[in-house]
């Protein structure tokens, strides 16, 4: 499942690269900082093209929340919701039959541009943080929801079966975030997508060509450790293979 992921691009290139602007002058700096390692777990604010408004940059609450939950209770939301994966990740399996996600698959995708994700491997009973990133050092389109709280919005990251390539990476749970490609990024922002065609897009295979991956330093997995730092997208052998 994807829990933890990584930014680093400045608010211009992404503005360029997905030809948007971001809704507010005044959040530029706090989102120019490299994010490194962003922890789903503490529900941070993450950039979004949201669907109602395919024309900006967003802020979005990374754990999709009900709407009748209060915005000032939304910390506590998440406390308890923990037990279910804090809505961090939504199953497309369950897209069109779940409460919360039937009423954001429709008119209420969005895209979460990252620079790469982290996934588990485990190897000879050990666990080891993967990195993946593209090889072409631009981002990866995340296929996404959301809901708006209050003012709010908050979203959740797409998963499916993974594919043979990211079987081998997250060979445990065998699950992967659902990845768009240039071609299908104005489809999933438009409206006027028919059920058949949202699950098309969700099985639509990515290109493994421009996939990287490798492992990292295991301080991602301590939560006492920061490991929001340049050294956690850093190589680190431990002679692991993926089969």
């Amino acid at each position: 499942m994807c829990f933890h992921s990584s930014q680093t691009k400045k608010v211009q290139e992404l503005e360029s690269r997905y030809n948007v602007k971001l809704s507010e002058k005044v959040n530029r700096p706090y989102f120019d900082v490299p994010q490194f390692h962003i922890n789903g777990f503490s529900h941070p604010n993450m950039l979004v093209i949201p669907q109602e408004k395919k024309s900006v940059l967003f802020p979005g609450i990374w754990g999709i929340a009900p709407k009748n939950v209060h915005p000032d209770s939304l910390d506590n939301y998440y406390k308890e919701a923990i037990k279910f994966g804090g809505g961090l990740n939504a199953q497309s399996e369950k897209l069109f039959k779940h409460f919360l996600y039937k009423e954001s698959i429709f008119t209420r995708r969005c895209i979460i541009p990252v620079t790469g994700f982290f996934e588990p491997h485990e190897f000879e009973k050990q666990k080891y943080p993967v990195y993946v990133s593209p090889k072409d050092e631009s981002t990866f389109s995340l296929a996404g929801i959301y809901s708006i709280v209050g003012k709010k919005v908050t979203f959740s990251v797409l998963t499916k079966e993974a594919s043979p390539l990211f079987s081998k990476i997250h060979n445990t749970k065998k699950r992967q975030p659902v990845l768009l490609s240039k071609a299908t990024e104005k489809k999933w922002l438009d409206e006027n997508q028919s059920k058949n065609d949202i699950l098309e897009m969700i099985k639509m295979p990515y290109s493994e060509k421009n996939v990287s991956y490798f492992t990292v330093n295991r301080d991602l997995f301590h939560p006492k450790i920061d490991s929001n730092e340049p050294y956690i997208l850093e190589k680190v052998d431990y002679g692991v293979t993926f089969k």
